[in-house]
């Protein structure tokens, strides 16, 4: 009886709700602006945006101000934070379901067939290089993944270089950023912008590509090529290594399939 009458867990509480749980559903494939989210669930924008802030109060959505345009702000769904509440409200049903979460699955390639990955930032000199170096490693090569910018610079930052060496003993000092134009006709299961001015350039790769958003500040907007700037790229890159965990699942899917079809 004691235990029948306990409260449900705040992430029940809050995932349980329809509209909650369709805009949860949404945001765990891109970050999304409002506007985007009330065409797909189809519901009005004031309704949206009190939901949203449940979830962002409970910790489950973050918001952050768009770069391209500083009126919007794009929805992030907190993984991380997700498998966490998962795992403390199986655990509140009982211990044995108290399992964590957090997408280490690695996807893995068969009969020579591979999930092609792109991403894309600006300039191909942080963001981009970061993830698709991140993404390569994590998958020991299993995946096939670029990386392009639609106004590359001439050269990768250093402080790019340098977060990958430090914490992930990944080297891409020989790498050079390069145009998404040089891209035309390649075939893409996944499209991924980190750079919302990049989103709204992107161009199209076919309908078999998945678009999908990943809104990450510049970390070179914290300062230049100094040592005062190196802190904002060991975040970035811990944000993306963990956006790229979670991303992995999604890939081993696409693989099976790809595979079974």
């Amino acid at each position: 009886m004691a235990a029948s009458s306990r409260a449900a867990p705040a992430f029940l509480r809050l995932a349980a709700h329809p509209l909650r749980w369709r805009l949860l559903a949404e945001l765990a494939g891109s970050d999304l602006r409002v506007r985007e989210l009330v065409t797909r669930i189809g519901q009005p924008q004031n309704l949206v945006s009190y939901h949203l802030r449940l979830l962002r109060d409970g910790g489950l959505v973050t918001a952050s101000r768009s770069s391209f345009d500083g009126r919007d702000s794009y929805y992030h769904l907190d993984l991380a934070r997700c498998a966490q509440a998962l795992a403390g409200t199986g655990a509140a049903l009982h211990p044995a379901l108290g399992m964590g979460g957090g997408g280490s699955t690695p996807a893995t390639s068969a009969n020579g067939q591979r999930v092609a990955v792109l991403f894309i930032c600006t300039g191909n000199s942080g963001r981009s290089p970061i993830a698709e170096a991140l993404l390569r490693h994590r998958t020991a090569g299993a995946v096939e993944v670029t990386s392009a910018g639609s106004r590359p610079g001439p050269r990768l930052h250093p402080h790019s270089v340098r977060v990958l060496r430090d914490r992930y003993a990944v080297d891409i000092a020989g790498q050079r950023p390069r145009h998404v134009d040089t891209l035309t006709g390649r075939r893409f299961d996944y499209v991924i912008t980190l750079c919302d001015r990049a989103r709204e350039v992107c161009p199209e790769f076919g309908d078999h590509a998945r678009r999908m958003h990943w809104s990450i500040a510049d970390p070179a907007s914290a300062g230049d090529r100094d040592q005062a700037g190196y802190p904002a790229f060991v975040r970035t890159a811990g944000d993306i290594d963990t956006r790229i965990r979670h991303l992995l699942p999604v890939l081993a899917t696409r693989q099976s399939v790809t595979q079974g079809g």
